[in-house]
């Protein structure tokens, strides 16, 4: 696969960010670099949301509306597909900017 398969790879599930990875790898260029880490932090946060949404919501259930959020997520997730499949080097909007500098694993 190309860089710009990879880096569309790479947002859809850990699975997808883990083929992307290990795919690209070798001759990786730094589309791939960077949607791999816009692709990561937005896993990150959404899985960190969706911990303590959860444990708030066992706490007080009339929080459950606060569970539509989750479709900000689903947008972003739209976002990041759309700026890899574009080739373009854009952050996530609300999040991108935290993780441009974050992972230097991924260099």
């Amino acid at each position: 696969m190309n860089n710009k398969t990879l880096s569309i790879v790479s947002y859809i599930t850990l699975i997808g960010w883990l083929i992307a990875y290990f795919g690209g790898k070798e001759n990786a260029d730094s589309l791939l670099k960077y949607h791999l880490k816009q692709s990561l932090g937005l896993l990150i946060v959404a899985v960190l949301f969706n911990i303590v949404l959860g444990v708030l919501i066992s706490i007080v259930p009339a929080l459950s509306l606060l569970s539509l959020i989750g479709f900000v997520f689903i947008a972003l997730l739209i976002i990041g597909i759309i700026n890899a499949a574009n080739e373009v080097k854009k952050p996530l909007p609300l999040i991108g900017k935290m993780f441009e500098d974050k992972f230097s694993f991924i260099n």
